[in-house]
C-alpha cells in the first residue's frame, strides 16, 4: 500500500478529507493517505513541505504562492476551495480599540512570518490606505491558542483568522470581531512536492479523483451543517451561513489568478519577483 502524507488546517473546510477517510476510500486504492492537523496554517505547512514532512498540503493560494517563489519545490495543483476566506479582524474582549481604523499602527498577532494571518494584514492594510512600512507590527504567536493569550495579556493588539472558526471565541468573550477582510482571490489551493508529482502522478490523480466527488456534492450530504455545528464546535445557523457563501473546486487555479497575485503580492513588497505560471502550477 502506498503511503501519502497530507497536511492541512483542523478546520470545517477540510471536512470533506476526514470523510473520505473514515469511508476507506483511499485504502480501497491501494493508498494509505496519513492526515496531519496543522494548527499553525500556512507557515508551518510550508516548511513540512520543504523538510518532506508531508507530500500534499491544503494551503491558503497566497502563502504557497509566496513560498514557491522563495524556493519551495512544489506546484499548485488545483483549487480547492474557490470562494474567499472571509478574514475576521479581532481584538481582546476588553480591549480599547472599536474599529479598523482604530488599530492602524498598533501590533498584529500572526501565527508565522510568511503565513495567511501575516500576508493579510498587509492586504487589510492597503485596503485601509495605512502605511505599510510605518503602520504594521508583529507578534508572532504560533497559533490560535497563542493568539488568544496575546490579546488576553495585551502582548499583541489584533488578530486576523478565518471568521468562522473564530467565532466560537466571540460568542463566549475571548474575541471582539471588529472588521472582515475577504481575500480577493480562492482561498485554499492543493499542493504537491514536485518529487511526488514526477514519481507518483497516477497516486496523486487518484486522491483528487476521490476527493473531487466528495466536494462536488459536498453540500447536499444529508445533515451536513449538523454534522460540521457539532465536529467544531459552531452554532448551526453560523455554519449554514457558512455554506451558503463557500464553494469547492474541481479545476485547476487560472493563469489569471495567479498573475493577480503575484501582482499583489509584488506591490506589497512581500515578493521580489514574479515566476512564470508553469512554475507554480502543474497540470495533473
Amino acid at each position: 500500500m502506498k503511503k501519502v502524507n497530507i497536511g492541512g488546517v483542523p478546520e470545517h473546510f477540510n471536512l470533506a478529507w476526514y470523510l473520505t477517510l473514515k469511508n476507506g476510500e483511499y485504502k480501497e486504492k491501494d493508498i494509505n493517505l496519513r492526515w496531519k492537523d496543522y494548527h499553525g496554517g500556512t507557515g508551518q505547512m510550508c516548511k513540512a513541505l520543504r523538510n518532506k514532512d508531508i507530500d500534499i498540503a491544503v494551503i491558503l493560494t497566497e502563502g504557497i504562492i509566496k513560498d514557491i517563489i522563495d524556493g519551495n519545490d512544489c506546484k499548485i495543483v488545483q483549487v480547492f476551495v474557490k470562494s474567499p476566506l472571509i478574514w475576521g479582524i479581532h481584538v481582546g474582549e476588553h480591549s480599547s480599540f472599536h474599529s479598523v481604523k482604530d488599530i492602524k499602527g498598533s501590533r498584529a498577532a500572526i501565527s508565522r512570518y510568511g503565513s495567511g494571518s501575516h500576508l493579510m494584514t498587509y492586504i487589510n492594510a492597503e485596503n485601509n490606505n495605512w502605511n505599510l512600512e510605518t503602520d504594521l507590527n508583529f507578534e508572532v504567536i504560533k497559533n490560535l491558542d497563542g493568539a488568544v493569550k496575546a490579546l488576553t495579556n495585551n502582548t499583541a493588539d489584533y488578530f486576523m483568522w478565518e471568521k468562522f472558526t473564530t467565532k466560537p471565541l466571540v460568542d463566549t468573550g475571548v474575541f471582539r470581531h471588529i472588521g472582515d477582510c475577504p481575500t480577493p482571490w480562492p482561498c485554499f489551493v492543493i499542493a504537491v512536492r514536485q518529487e511526488f508529482i514526477d514519481n507518483e502522478k497516477d497516486t496523486l490523480k487518484t486522491i483528487l479523483n476521490i476527493i473531487n466527488n466528495t466536494t462536488i456534492d459536498f453540500k447536499h450530504i444529508p445533515s451536513i451543517d449538523k454534522t460540521i455545528a457539532n465536529r467544531y464546535d459552531q452554532k448551526l445557523e453560523d455554519v449554514q451561513q457558512w455554506l451558503a457563501i463557500t464553494e469547492w473546486s474541481q479545476n485547476q487555479i487560472s493563469e489569471a489568478t495567479i498573475n493577480k497575485v503575484q501582482t499583489e503580492l509584488l506591490h506589497l513588497n512581500i515578493i521580489s519577483k514574479k515566476l512564470a505560471y508553469n512554475k507554480i502550477v502543474e497540470n495533473i
